[in-house]
């Protein structure tokens, strides 16, 4: 980030993110949790994270009739969206592998223990999916998806499944 500065790009994150990297200065903007803002032809909605980060957060970036929610690195979204047209969502793991790879000795416990309270897995992200309106989504992209812990063509097909919609896992 520090690089991005220098080069003149602006930087836009929580006040707990930029005094954990220790950045400062006029290209550093503050967004603060259900504080919208405007960048450029973009409404942004931040809104606070399920994570062990300092002050993380999701975003609801709107442009017209475009509305893209973008959350990685979160264990759980507690908030209800409608009007979607997009999803980039983290989905790291599934319970089941996880606890085979700790089974199998893969995985330590204090690295499961992180993961489970850090990042979503694919059962409550299926909870969010039902949750929420998807009746106007395009697209569907699975982000952050963990090597040893996931099934990328299982988190697509689910998710397929359940929203009618086209899924990426990437």
């Amino acid at each position: 980030m520090k690089d991005l500065i220098k080069a003149g790009v602006d930087c836009y994150l929580s006040r707990g993110t930029a005094e954990a990297l220790g950045v400062t200065g006029h290209r550093v903007h503050i967004l603060k949790d259900k504080v919208q803002v405007t960048i450029g032809p973009w409404r942004i909605m931040p809104f606070a994270a399920a994570h062990d980060a300092a002050e993380p957060l999701g975003f609801l970036l709107a442009k017209g009739d475009k509305k893209l929610l973008f959350v990685v690195d979160s264990n759980y979204i507690p908030n209800r969206f409608t009007g979607l047209s997009h999803v980039m969502i983290g989905v790291n793991y599934h319970a089941d592998i996880l606890r085979e790879n700790v089974r199998s000795g893969a995985v330590d416990i204090s690295l499961a223990n992180r993961i489970l309270k850090n990042h979503m897995s694919i059962q409550t992200a299926m909870e969010f999916f039902r949750a929420n309106d998807m009746s106007q989504v395009k697209e569907i992209y699975l982000l952050h998806l963990s090597s040893t812990n996931s099934d990328p063509d299982q988190f697509r097909e689910e998710i397929e499944r359940i929203t009618g919609r086209p899924v990426v896992s990437c």
